[in-house]
């Protein structure tokens, strides 16, 4: 039998012409140059990402599409009567141990002995920075009939940390889980926890269609060539959220984690094959950890920028602040 494209002999790949990504030697070399690339930074962004003024708690339920950012790619999404939770990650660290590795910049938006009765959690793959062992442990203790979607092969880290009802799914695979259906998108990314175990899961995004909206949350990825075929197929989207930072330096970024003109010209794919005029991008993967070498809080103020540039209105972009609410509305 044919493997799909993105399925490799020993696990996954990336399909698309340049995605390949910086081996080893890449690596090195950027860790090499990283001390002097932070010196040289543009001094014309603050060192510490600004916190919303006004941090409330959210509902613990809300019939209108309302999204919370907790930091980083952590989201709480309701709608309907439902709480979705993306990538949770509430450790201090992004890392393996508790003593090394990128610490936070700025707490979580919420504490998670805050976060309301959670329906359904989404992972968009297993990197530290995404899949967090102690917060998973948490959820799967306080919310056991919460249901988990996972792409392949990340369903046994979930059960062996307690999570009772996991789903795992390919690429372009849909099933309908607490009254929601849920989509499981291709991205370009890579997946692993250690030196052994690169690209043995997938990685992924997920589409959310509620009864009375449709949210497209993209995962951690670099731009690919899918975004329009993932608005023909689960568009039209209400809201589309889209990662907007790490991606310096871009020689050995690019291919798995998206820039601001990146960002954009995902978001405009997304209308472009399934248009929605009230559809807003929401940044994600930025401000919570300084994973690479631009200044943190330089990708908001890029995208704003792109997005000014490519004639789309302001109100449409959300740039929220950590623990930021917000509610969606169409005109």
């Amino acid at each position: 039998m044919t493997l799909p494209s993105h399925h490799a002999p020993s696990g996954f790949r990336n399909p698309w012409p340049g995605s390949e990504q910086q081996g080893v030697s890449g690596l090195l070399k950027w860790m090499l140059t990283r001390s002097s690339a932070r010196s040289a930074s543009s001094p014309a962004y603050p060192e510490a990402p600004t916190i919303a003024a006004s941090v409330g708690i959210p509902p613990d339920v809300t019939e209108d599409l309302t999204i919370t950012w907790i930091g980083h790619s952590t989201f709480l999404i309701q709608c309907d009567g439902l709480n979705v939770l993306t990538d949770p990650m509430w450790s201090d660290r992004a890392s393996p141990v508790w003593f090394a590795g990128p610490r936070r910049l700025v707490p979580p938006g919420l504490r998670l002995d805050d976060l309301p009765e959670i329906d359904i959690t989404l992972l968009s793959h297993d990197h530290y920075d995404h899949l967090d062992d102690r917060t998973v442990r948490h959820l799967a203790s306080r919310f056991p009939r919460m249901q988990w979607a996972a792409p392949l092969g990340v369903g046994s880290f979930l059960r062996s940390r307690g999570a009772a009802s996991v789903t795992e799914f390919d690429w372009w695979q849909e099933r309908e889980i607490s009254d929601t259906t849920i989509g499981c998108t291709p991205a370009q990314h890579f997946s692993g926890r250690s030196p052994w175990d690169r690209n043995r899961t997938l990685w992924s995004g997920w589409t959310v269609a509620f009864p009375r909206a449709r949210v497209f949350f993209a995962g951690d990825t670099g731009f690919h060539p899918e975004f329009g075929a993932i608005a023909s197929r689960f568009g039209p989207f209400d809201m589309a959220i889209l990662p907007i930072g790490a991606y310096e330096p871009r020689w050995f970024m690019r291919p798995v984690h998206m820039n601001p003109d990146d960002s954009v010209m995902a978001f405009t794919q997304l209308l472009a094959n399934a248009a929605n005029e009230h559809c807003v991008m929401v940044g994600s993967h930025w401000g919570t950890f300084r994973l690479t070498d631009e200044p943190v809080m330089e990708p908001p103020a890029l995208t704003r920028q792109r997005w000014s540039t490519a004639g789309l209105p302001a109100e449409r972009l959300w740039i929220l602040g950590h623990g930021e609410t917000r509610q969606f509305g169409p005109g």
